[in-house]
């Protein structure tokens, strides 16, 4: 179990998110939907919905959209999504996992499609590259929670399965304990950022050049902006050196 990691992946690139508060807003509410409508609308006994408010929360989502989004699963007039995952390679040959919530896959597969496409990268088929990556639980927490070793030591003693500190704290599970850790993670450094099932890339793929890199941001950047696209996890390492230079 490592305690220090250099891992990066798109969720965490600082001012992403604060760009795009509405757009986010509306992903975050659509999942709290889809996890209220799979489960009891309970958050204390629908984990995946208690993660989905975890989330919101932590992004300052209002409680009453929160509430708004948990209510929507009980109406029948509201849009029924089915959660579609694409796979693919960008620039430079990194690998892409593309998760989306849709109410019309023939949509979204278009602008998903057209999206990579336009941007130096191609669709492949379903298995093409998440052989590469390791389905994982992934418990995000700030730096503020406290120090690497303070995080480790609490993972650890959780049942965590590897630690990575670097501008915050990411602790992964098995796929199957992953509410269990964080239950546990909660009563000792308090709320996390969030709970979800992730893609962890087994290899990383290092980005050489601006040019490259800013390709690949351009496109993971066009996919965010999609309302269907929930999250893209890639296997890409962009050095600090070609990030200072991006601005």
């Amino acid at each position: 179990m490592a305690g220090h990691s250099k891992f990066k992946n798109i969720m965490h690139r600082k001012g992403a998110q604060d760009k795009k508060r509405s757009a986010l807003f509306s992903k975050l509410s659509r999942e709290i939907t889809v996890a209220a409508k799979m489960g009891l609308p309970d958050p204390a006994m629908n984990a995946r919905l208690r993660s989905a408010i975890i989330a919101a929360r932590a992004q300052s989502m209002p409680n009453d959209n929160i509430k708004r989004s948990i209510d929507k699963a009980a109406g029948s007039d509201g849009a029924n999504y089915e959660e579609v995952r694409y796979e693919g390679f960008g620039p430079a040959g990194v690998s892409l996992i593309i998760e989306t919530l849709t109410d019309n896959r023939n949509r979204t597969a278009t602008n998903v499609r057209t999206a990579v496409s336009k941007n130096g990268g191609n669709l492949g088929a379903g298995g093409s590259v998440s052989h590469g990556f390791d389905r994982m639980g992934l418990i995000s927490y700030p730096e503020k929670a406290g120090d690497a070793e303070k995080v480790f030591e609490a993972a650890l003693e959780a049942g965590a399965e590897d630690v990575t500190s670097d501008e915050g704290h990411e602790i992964w599970t098995a796929t199957d304990s992953l509410h269990e850790v964080a239950k546990a993670l909660e009563a000792v450094l308090g709320e996390p950022e969030g709970v979800k099932l992730a893609w962890r890339p087994q290899n990383q793929v290092t980005l050489t050049t601006v040019e490259e890199a800013a390709l690949l941001m351009k496109l993971i950047d066009t996919l965010e902006e999609d309302d269907d696209v929930q999250t893209v996890w890639g296997n890409y390492d962009v050095p600090d050196e070609i990030m200072e230079k991006l601005g």
